[in-house]
Parts: C-alpha cells; sequence; structure tokens
C-alpha cells in the first residue's frame, strides 16, 4: 500500500544525487582541467535528463576521466564515485489496482501531482487480488466479488480521468492481448514524457473466473476491447502544448457483444443463478456504463483544440 510513497522516495534520493553530479560538473568547469573533460562535462550537463543522450554522454566521460592522470582530483573522484547515477534513471512504481484506486490512492495522488518524472503502472484486476478477491473501487458495475457477493451496484472509478483532469499527467489505458503496438507506444510514451506519467493495463485474474481457463487470459483482453468493455487510450499533455487534442482513442466502436461477453465469466454469470431477481437489471446496467465512459472518450477525442 505504500509503494508510491517508496517510490517517489527512490526517485527523489536518485535526483538529489544527479544534481549534486551537475553542480560538482558546474564547478570543474572552473577547475585546472583539460578542455577535452570539460567538454565532456558541459555535454553531460545538458544531457542529463535525457534517457538515451545520457547514456551517451556518460559513456563519453568515463572513458575520459576513469584514467591514471585523473585519480587524486577531488572532482573526478566525487563522480567515479557516484558514477551508477550518471546515465538517468527510469523510475516506475507498479501496484495493483486494490492500492491504485483504493487503499494506496492518496499516495499515488500526491506522486502525480508533484509534476514529477515518476512513472506509474496500474495492474488492473478489478479486485483485491492478493487479499482474497475482495470488491474494491475498480470493480465493475455487476462483478461479484467479497464484500458484493450479490453483484457491485455501482460504477468502477475512472482512475485515468481523475488523473488527466491535472493536465500535465501523461495517461494511457492499455490491454496487451487487444493491441501490443499501442501497448509498447504507450509506454515509449510514458517513459519519454518529461513529468508523472500513469499508465493502466487491464490484468485478466482468477478471481474473474475465465469460463475457458487463465490459460485465454490473452485472447479475453481482447474479447474484453472489442465488446467495448475494456477501452484504449492515451492522453498526452505535450500534444496540447502544440495546439492538439492531448486525448487520443484508440479503441474501436464496439463489434462483439457485451453481454457475451461478460456471461464468459463467473464473477458475472454467478449472480444469475445467486440472485435471478436482479442479476439482468446489473446486466443492463453494466453495459450502459460501458457504453458512457465510451461516449465520454469519445467526446474528448473528437474536441477541437485549435
Amino acid at each position: 500500500e505504500d509503494n508510491a510513497e517508496y517510490g517517489y522516495g527512490m526517485y527523489l534520493g536518485a535526483k538529489q544525487i544527479r544534481e549534486r553530479l551537475r553542480d560538482i560538473m558546474k564547478e570543474g568547469l572552473g577547475a585546472e582541467l583539460s578542455g577535452e573533460c570539460k567538454e565532456a562535462f558541459q555535454q553531460w550537463i545538458e544531457d542529463m535528463y535525457d534517457g538515451e543522450a545520457s547514456k551517451i554522454a556518460s559513456k563519453k566521460l568515463m572513458d575520459i576521466i576513469d584514467t591514471p592522470e585523473f585519480r587524486g582530483n577531488k572532482i573526478i573522484d566525487e563522480i567515479i564515485q557516484k558514477k551508477d547515477y550518471l546515465v538517468k534513471q527510469s523510475q516506475w512504481i507498479v501496484g495493483g489496482d486494490g492500492w491504485a484506486y483504493d487503499i494506496g490512492y492518496g499516495g499515488l495522488d500526491h506522486v502525480l501531482a508533484s509534476g514529477e518524472d515518476v512513472n506509474i503502472l496500474v495492474m488492473d484486476t478489478e479486485v483485491y487480488s492478493n487479499t482474497g478477491g475482495q470488491s474494491s473501487k475498480a470493480t465493475p458495475t455487476a462483478a461479484a466479488a467479497k464484500f458484493a457477493a450479490s453483484g457491485k451496484k455501482i460504477r468502477k472509478k475512472d482512475l485515468g480521468m481523475m488523473a488527466m483532469s491535472y493536465g500535465y499527467v501523461y495517461v494511457a489505458q492499455i490491454a496487451m492481448g487487444a493491441n501490443m503496438n499501442h501497448t509498447v507506444k504507450a509506454f515509449v510514451e510514458a517513459e519519454k514524457y518529461k513529468g508523472p506519467s500513469l499508465i493502466i493495463a487491464y490484468a485478466p485474474c482468477i478471481s474473474h473466473g475465465i469460463k475457458t481457463g487463465m490459460g485465454t487470459s490473452v485472447e479475453q483482453e481482447k474479447k474484453a476491447v472489442e465488446s467495448g468493455y475494456w477501452h484504449l487510450y492515451r492522453y498526452s499533455p505535450e500534444l496540447k502544448q502544440q495546439g492538439k487534442n492531448p486525448f487520443v482513442l484508440d479503441s474501436k466502436e464496439p463489434k462483439t457483444s457485451f453481454r457475451d461477453y461478460i456471461m464468459g465469466e463467473v464473477r458475472f454469470a454467478q449472480i444469475q443463478n445467486t440472485f435471478p431477481d436482479i442479476a439482468q437489471d446489473l446486466y443492463l446496467k453494466a453495459e450502459q456504463d460501458a457504453k458512457e465512459r465510451y461516449e465520454t472518450y469519445k467526446r474528448l477525442a473528437e474536441m477541437n483544440f485549435n
């Protein structure tokens, strides 16, 4: 439940060390060092926040200073001591929906609101998977879970929309089995974005009771998107800065039956047997909730930012 706080702390610790490296290199620019060394310092300072460029600048720097002629120099010795921090690190905070939507949401929100270059990956199983399958704020309408045995009566929290409201958070909702290219694109964009990023990944779970078995979970992700149960999108604040619509809806119009999809999972199908008097109404509400969410995303994608 505390991984947002710990991950953020790890990021801040590394950031402070790297800023110290920047400061001593700036000091080194005025010291009696070779022009080649100072040039390497300047290059690293310019590229320190760029993952790929910092790799090149760091290698060039170490090739120059990690030699006998520089040993004993106070500035060089400290750089070599902290060399593991020369390349910009990629900080990812990973957790499930019970943490992200529910018990640890305060920490997650604090990290997103910080504006720092931290990435968050949420594995959305739509239930408290590791503590026995209890209902969480990520559990959708009509799904049965512990503390919601007759099916959840209210709709799922939209964590992505809440994060987008900040305006400076990169947000993506993915399903690897539905679109691998989209998944990779989202991770690349999140990593490159100089600010907080949130990726919400649909993660089929044993508590879903997939009737064809967990071995078909990748196929189940594809069905979730094709039926309109789960939606793929990306929200990039950088597009807004370019005068473009920052929201890109990557899901197409649903082309398969929503009802057939949910009935393929025991968490939905079981209430038909245990609570038949309310099951049909809940199924209709679940489908309506999914349609409303998709229509909201469509409106966002069609907005004119020119």
